[in-house]
């Protein structure tokens, strides 16, 4: 086992791997910002490096920084957390070429999956069931065109690197197709430095939904079911739950399994999370997270497995503690994403907590670094807490949810938790009947 971690990141998932470090008995070193010296994290780390300004590019992102600090306070290990360098496949390369353990996939399979076309080719050898689209990058609008008789309108341009909703483009008919394909180029390029695009099907209502694979050096590779991610603002996700209540259980069962074999197939070491569409019955791979993600909890709770401990031992080189068959799914989890925003306009809302009190009760997490007197900076991400509630069925967890939502307390910062308390009253959440679209094109236009 490790001797010592450095934990490369901030905010909630600091913490949260912090904590199972401690649980495992493993000394930990935090980093931080100039702007996180006050922190949870940093309070309550064995020790703790700032490593640069405020500004993520000197700091959080300052690779020669994060190694500069492992080698100092002796580490022999580094989590990335979730975001920042998490899916980096040359930070991952340099931290072994300093003799250090990356805890987190091999570096081939962060840069596989990192790009969207090679990600779709590695899918595809794998056995996922993919969108009908492009075969690989595509060059050129003539190429586009071409392409798009076979595969059919309305399709997607989507860039082949970043993430968020950047770079895509719809074309609804042949003649929005120039318009897409170089705006897609265009913002893909000024977002990610990066204009390869590759072109798709477009679903017009599909679900979100993915799986959780976790995956030992021992050819052992498990899932731990899957989460219904498809509450979303701009590609954001900002309530999940598990299991879907979309899926019956042979279907759960099958992307499961599917999932699962592609998994080992590709030799894949850690936790990852495989991301469907599902519209009609089917299900079409889009990508693989190569880290934690930020919704784990509600996996942990149905599973009660936990991720980060269990990927620690991988990285160093224990088995998996469980077998497939071990897997039993308990009740229904929800979390939702407190973020500092206006609940309305979603405007980001930095500032001092001057109040702060967390929900309880049975059944009840809540992952935060917030304390009363703590001053959220205006630097980074606006999460600034995530609400997780389990049941043992779905309705139980949604009155459980109410309850927790109604105890929740950050004052006077405006959050997303009037936002929250407003979905539990809406009939698609309360019957699980809601799509990718379903926030902002009904929630947002019924919701005045």
């Amino acid at each position: 086992m490790f001797k010592k971690i450095l934990i490369a990141n901030r905010g909630d998932v600091a913490l949260r791997v912090l904590r199972a470090c401690k649980e495992m008995g493993i000394p930990t070193v935090v980093v931080h910002s100039t702007a996180d010296a006050e922190s949870m994290p940093v309070r309550l780390a064995d020790e703790s490096v700032c490593i640069g300004p405020p500004a993520a590019t000197n700091s959080y992102l300052n690779i020669p920084n994060l190694i500069s600090a492992a080698a100092v306070t002796g580490c022999d290990a580094v989590h990335p957390g979730v975001g920042f360098l998490a899916e980096n496949a040359d930070f991952a390369k340099i931290v072994k070429a300093h003799g250090l353990t990356f805890i987190g996939p091999e570096p081939e399979h962060i840069q596989q999956m990192g790009d969207k076309v090679q990600a779709k080719i590695t899918a595809a050898v794998a056995g996922l069931p993919l969108v009908p689209g492009s075969p690989g990058a595509v060059a050129t609008l003539d190429e586009a065109a071409k392409l798009a008789k076979d595969i059919g309108f309305p399709l997607l341009v989507k860039a082949a690197s970043g993430g968020g909703g950047r770079g895509m483009k719809v074309a609804a008919s042949a003649d929005d197709l120039a318009e897409a394909f170089s705006s897609a180029r265009s913002e893909a390029k000024a977002a990610f430095g990066d204009d390869t695009v590759y072109l798709e099907r477009y679903l017009d209502n599909p679900r979100h939904i993915e799986v959780q694979v976790i995956a030992d050096k021992y050819g052992n590779a498990v899932h731990l079911g899957e989460r219904e991610c498809s509450v979303q603002r701009r590609h954001q996700k900002l309530f999940e739950e598990a299991p879907s209540p979309a899926l019956s259980e042979e279907e759960r069962s099958n992307i499961g399994d599917i999932a699962a074999k592609a998994t080992k197939q590709m030799g894949y070491l850690g936790v990852g999370t495989m991301e469907f569409l599902y519209q009609d019955g089917a299900f079409f791979f889009i990508e693989m997270n190569t880290r934690l993600q930020v919704e784990h909890p509600i996996t942990e709770a149905i599973t009660g497995v936990d991720l980060v401990r269990e990927q620690i031992r991988i990285a160093s080189g224990e088995k998996l503690s469980f077998t497939q068959k071990d897997i039993k799914f308990n009740g229904h989890a929800i979390e939702c994403r407190i973020n500092a925003e206006h609940p309305e306009t979603f405007v980001p809302t930095p500032g001092t907590v001057e109040f702060y009190h967390a929900a309880g009760g049975s059944g009840v997490r809540v992952d935060t670094i917030l304390y009363s007197g703590y001053k959220i900076p205006p630097y980074y991400d606006s999460l600034i807490a995530k609400l997780i509630v389990h049941g043992r069925d779905r309705d139980h967890a949604l009155a459980r949810l109410r309850l927790a939502l109604d105890e929740f307390v950050v004052e006077p910062i405006p959050t997303t938790l009037e936002l929250h308390k407003r979905l539990l009253d809406a009939p698609a959440i309360q019957t699980g009947d809601y799509s990718i679209k379903w926030l902002e094109q009904s929630f947002f236009d019924t919701d005045k």
